[in-house]
């Protein structure tokens, strides 16, 4: 605490320590007009802001960060004083003063991609609002601005789910008092489209396509684990490696490739450049990955230096030997139950010891201490699980310290959106198989190889082999490929890689996983070579030892297929030094045992390189988007330089299994449509190849890979490019339409029109990119005439006897209409109309009834039918068919289908034109006077009739409250047609006490029917003020007034009206004057509460029982269910209790 005296003005200024969460201070953080009251000793005002909870607060401020403005005269008894400065201005700050509660809302509610975008247009708009205050802009650099202005104002309003501002053409607000309903109405819907439009520009320019639709399509399907190494402790003087990665072991599986991390022994990062920057995400995690049953994070500790650690500077450096393994249970963070990156988490380091240093344990200490020592020699998931098994650790403090966090997305889309945790130096660490979708433009070919095991001879040694294996990565000639290798994620490429050398070990399991990266063109060439070397402690024998066998494999078959996944058993051969490092004698020949026994593979010979009795095994994964391991897919991938007919390469294609078929599915689609234009063959290839896309869409519609639906729809939009496939799609599809005679073709057809949807979208984008290259009218006949002959073929298909390709028929009525709204953008909508009709006409009226009604369904919620012209086509047709069905002499009518067709008709017809109808009524209630509505009341000649127009004014208003007309954010619309209504309901309500109060004609059900739409207005959610922010809640006050006050103040009026009526109203109105007084106003509360004492006090005096049973049992029962619903306050029961 500071205390500061001024001489000057001899007061007294005290500076506390200010707590950032008192709710009582208040610290403006955008542009915020406050009224003050004085200038004190001129450094200070004393202010009377507006909270952001409505409430006026009092304080001071420095004079330098306060901007005074002129302030305008009063316009009305609603409008306040405010700032004489230009509308736009006075928007922008209302505008950012409402955003920035959001805004915070939005980070406590912790939607960070949301914040980050609102962040980021409000600090636009700030910047913008000072270039407009500084008054410099050019008259049309300022009108330009204004357009930019009011678009990210539109556009952010939508995104916040606000109120829809509706403006003219020169982006000004609308009056509605000045301007009439149908006008209004119809800047509302030009406003909408505005903006939706605008919204599509906004995403375009906010997240470029390429980078969008992929991180969109991913979202559900990939994520990402980020992983913050902070630090690593453990007792040891050598140099370490440390490798992570993600491992299952319920089926002892590892899951990803191993993040690599290089510690030197003085504690701390090798690369002194990543000290606490050492960060890797394990990207690539399917759905099915996050619903395993238990996920760890394992990490292998591998120390470099000598043979042992007691071993003195004359024994051999630099060796790989195993150390000790950590382990860590993230099924939490996985699953989601743990979130916080943040959080630090411990993992316990395990030592591993040789495998004679367990035995002499085993002779000194019991058997269950022993079981706790890792032996070094031990499979590393066995390793693993004992680990995961054991329960006490004494880690004595050595370990590794962690945090994590799941992310959703792939590795672009995390950069994104979180790229405070990571960046371009993350390292990334992709999961060893694929993702669970795989979009057009992922090229991937990654090689993994895993050493798993070996055995070797002792030869002229007494103990086993200290075996080093030395893997690099060759070419045809032999030379190596430089950066080929990697160890790990985080590293660069090595030329070579050294295997970790286990202790006198005759059985060596290594199972260390290596990545092989090589250029697509250059797998076919080349091959892994797998040197084996004994290591021995002592450096001079070290020096002296020689490499005493090799192994290879090749990454291709002579099939051009690519090394199957799996285990293989290499054999290895020993021979001559310079000899065994000669590729072109080796590779004559076999590699592994596999190829030793095929009995048709060429054999060669090379008499200086003799097999060994030693064994060693390998297994590999392929993950390539480019090399296949399926000898018919690659026949069709192939299919230029494919010896086969291509034909052949074609049928073989749908025996090949889907899975490969989706890994491949841009370079499969590719290929199909390039023999389609390319082959000479045309005829034949046409219908193979539309068989075989069938057959695709086919797999793609099938629920194990459904998820690939969005690659299919990227490819067509994206990177499908030929012109001129819809001719023969079309051609082929009309072919088939025709063969119905023939029941191969039939079932071949059945299949085309399940996929027809599909199949159509390749015809319309194919059309698209025609009239893209061509211009707008080529070939416009010739591709309408296609499409009116496929649709004359289909007519001519429905029209056959029933027992004739009933499945047919039956598929064509549910699939066809799946057309329509991809179809009618490159073909006249209004003749599309005619074809469907004609083709729904080309039903027998006594078949397929239930399915014809179905797709009038279809054809209803299409496109087509928001199209006045395309009605007018279709509309008599459905009409005449439900005629038909509803009929009383129908045969066999289908209530239900025709009951949904017409729900279907009238739900497209209201929200088409209900609102328009509404807005139309709405004008001429508001263009009345109260002598126009005397005069229209006069009208009726009897007393009856004026009773018929009360009842159906009432329900109609009532209706049209209850069910929403306009869009929820058409604030100004919906405000208008309340204070219309309320117009109305006043003047109803003085022919009510005209005409149908006095004891002869009074109208029971008429009064009943206008207390509940008076309430029904009231409680309507449009005049809820007290849900609204500050700022509408201060726009409607200033423009309409609080409207639950007069209608609480009529019910109130006509209640006491009433006289001895009342009774009839007790206890049917004690809910709904109880939902009133509910309303959180007081004035209305004070207003209508007493209704409460004198329904008491009127059915004390006139029930004839003495009581107020009737009130007081309806009361607390509706009461209970609106305090149980939320309702009723502190004050409420305040005003009750006192009124």
């Amino acid at each position: 605490m500071v205390h500061y005296t001024s001489r000057r003005y001899r007061r007294r200024l005290t500076i506390l320590p200010i707590d950032a969460d008192d709710d009582t201070l208040y610290f403006p953080s955008i542009p915020t007009m406050i009224h003050y009251t004085s200038c004190r000793y001129r450094r200070w005002y004393t202010i009377l802001p507006m909270l952001p909870n409505g409430k006026i607060g009092e304080g001071i401020f420095p004079a330098a960060y306060i901007h005074q403005k002129e302030v305008t005269d009063d316009k009305g008894h609603h409008e306040p004083t405010g700032p004489s400065e230009l509308p736009l201005v006075q928007e922008l700050t209302a505008t950012l003063r409402e955003w920035g509660v959001l805004w915070h809302s939005l980070y406590v509610q912790n939607q960070r991609t949301q914040f980050v975008q609102i962040q980021e247009m409000m600090s636009q708009l700030m910047d913008w609002r000072s270039q407009i205050m500084s008054g410099t802009l050019p008259k049309d650099d300022l009108a330009e601005l204004r357009k930019k202005v009011t678009a990210k104002i539109d556009y952010g309003n939508r995104v916040l789910g606000l109120d829809l501002v509706v403006r003219d053409e020169n982006g000004i607000i609308l009056d509605p008092d000045d301007t009439s309903v149908i006008t209004l109405f119809r800047y509302h819907e030009m406003a909408s489209r505005r903006i939706d439009e605008r919204i599509q520009e906004e995403k375009s320019q906010l997240q470029p396509l390429d980078i969008c639709t992929p991180a969109m399509l991913h979202v559900a399907h990939t994520y990402t684990l980020y992983v913050n190494l902070k630090n690593f402790v453990c007792n040891m003087a050598e140099d370490a490696e440390l490798l992570m990665c993600l491992y299952d072991p319920d089926i002892s599986h590892f899951i990803s490739e191993n993040y690599f991390v290089r510690w030197s022994s003085s504690g701390m990062p090798k690369e002194i450049e990543k000290l606490n920057n050492l960060q890797a995400v394990f990207t690539d995690l399917s759905s099915l990955d996050l619903i395993r049953p238990r996920i760890s994070l394992v990490c292998q500790i591998v120390r470099v230096g000598h043979m042992e650690l007691k071993d003195g500077k004359k024994h051999t450096f630099g060796l790989r030997r195993p150390f000790g393994v950590a382990v860590m249970d993230i099924s939490d963070v996985i699953h989601g139950k743990v979130d916080d990156e943040e959080k630090q988490h411990f993992i316990p380091f395990h030592p591993m010891a040789k495998e004679t240093y367990i035995s002499q344990r085993q002779l000194i200490m019991s058997p269950l201490s022993s079981s706790r020592v890792l032996a070094e020699n031990e499979p590393l998931p066995s390793i693993y699980n004992k680990v995961i098994a054991s329960k006490e650790v004494n880690h004595k403090g050595q370990g590794l310290w962690i945090s994590l966090k799941l992310l959703p997305g792939d590795i672009n889309q995390v950069q994104k959106e979180y790229s405070h945790l990571v960046d371009r130096s993350t390292a990334v660490a992709r999961k060893m198989g694929f993702p669970e979708i795989i979009l057009p433009g992922d090229v991937r070919n990654d090689i993994y190889v895993t050493l798993i095991q070996g055995e070797f001879d002792k030869g002229k040694k007494k103990t086993p082999k200290n075996v080093e294996i030395m893997m690099s990565v060759h070419d045809q000639d032999g030379s190596v490929l430089e950066k080929a290798i990697s160890p790990g994620a985080g590293q660069e490429g090595l030329p070579e890689y050294k295997s970790v050398v286990y202790y006198q070990v005759k059985q060596p399991c290594w199972y260390e996983t290596i990545k092989v990266s090589i250029p697509i063109e250059d797998v076919s060439r080349c091959h892994l070579r797998f040197s084996f070397r004994h290591r021995s402690s002592q450096e001079s024998r070290d020096k002296s030892e020689k490499v005493f066998g090799v192994a290879f494999v090749r990454l291709m078959n002579h099939n051009g297929t690519t090394l199957r996944d799996g285990i293989h058993d290499l054999i290895i051969y020993k021979g001559d030094s310079k000899k065994s490092d000669d590729a072109k004698l080796y590779l004559l020949l076999p590699g592994t045992k596999e190829e030793e026994e095929e009995v048709h593979s060429p054999r060669g010979h090379a008499p200086s390189l003799t097999p060994t009795k030693d064994s060693f095994q390998i297994s590999t994964l392929i993950c390539s988007t480019k090399l296949t391991q399926n000898v018919d897919l690659l026949g069709l991938l192939n299919w230029r330089s494919n010896p086969r007919p291509v034909s052949q390469a074609l049928r073989k294609l749908m025996e090949v299994d889907g899975g490969e078929i989706m890994k491949f599915l841009q370079d499969t689609l590719d290929a199909l449509f390039n023999i389609m234009m390319e082959n000479p063959d045309k005829e034949s290839c046409d219908v193979l190849v539309f068989d075989a896309l069938v057959f695709i869409i086919s797999l793609i519609a099938d629920i194990k890979f459904q998820h690939f639906n969005p690659v299919l729809e990227t490819y067509i939009t994206k990177h499908f490019s030929t012109t001129l496939a819809y001719e023969k799609l079309i051609k082929v599809l009309t072919w088939y339409v025709r063969s119905t005679d023939d029941p191969c073709r039939r079932e071949m057809l059945f299949s085309s029109l399940k996929a027809i949807k599909y199949l159509f979208r390749f015809i319309v984008q194919s059309r698209v990119l025609y009239l893209r290259f061509y211009g707008q009218d080529e070939g416009k006949d010739q591709f309408n005439d296609s499409i009116r002959q496929l649709f004359l073929s289909f007519n001519e298909l429905m029209d056959r006897p029933l027992e004739e390709a009933v499945k047919i028929k039956a598929a064509a009525l549910k699939y066809l209409p799946g057309i329509i709204n991809h179809l009618k953008t490159v073909f006249d909508s209004v003749e599309l109309s005619v074809l469907f009709a004609k083709f729904m006409q080309s039903v027998p009226a006594d078949q397929l009834v239930h399915q014809t009604l179905t797709c009038m369904c279809k054809v209803v919620e299409s496109d087509l039918f928001l199209q006045q012209e395309c009605r007018d086509v279709i509309l008599p047709l459905l009409i005449d068919q439900l005629s038909g069905q509803l009929d009383d002499n129908s045969n066999k009518p289908d209530y239900e289908a025709s009951g949904q067709l017409l729900s279907n008709i009238l739900e497209a017809l209201q929200n088409k034109d209900s609102g328009r109808f509404v807005a139309c009524m709405t004008t001429v209630l508001r263009q009345m006077e109260d002598y126009h509505y005397d005069h229209y009341i006069s009208t009726f000649r009897t007393r009856q009739d004026i009773i018929d127009f009360l009842m159906e004014t009432f329900i109609m208003f009532k209706d049209l409250i209850g069910k929403r007309v306009f869009p929820r954010d058409w604030m100004l619309m919906t405000m208008t047609q309340n204070k219309v209504y309320l117009r109305a309901m006043n003047r109803f309500s003085s022919v009510l006490n005209k005409f149908f109060l006095d004891q002869a004609n009074f109208e029971l059900q008429l009064w009943n029917n206008f207390f509940h739409l008076a309430v029904s207005l009231l409680t309507h959610e449009s005049l809820q003020l007290h849900r609204f922010s500050q700022e509408k809640r201060h726009k409607i006050l200033c423009k309409y007034g609080d409207m639950r006050k007069e209608i609480g103040l009529k019910i109130r009026d006509m209640w006491y009206n009433l006289g001895p009526h009342k009774i009839k109203f007790i206890p049917s109105m004690v809910g709904p004057v109880l939902e009133v007084t509910l309303t959180p106003e007081p004035d209305l509360r004070k207003a209508t509460i007493p209704i409460f004492f004198d329904m008491m006090q009127h059915e004390y005096n006139f029930s004839g029982s003495g009581h107020f049973h009737m009130f007081e049992n309806e009361l607390i029962t509706r009461l209970d269910q609106e305090v149980e619903g939320g309702q009723g306050d502190r004050q409420y029961k305040e005003l009750l209790e006192k009124l």
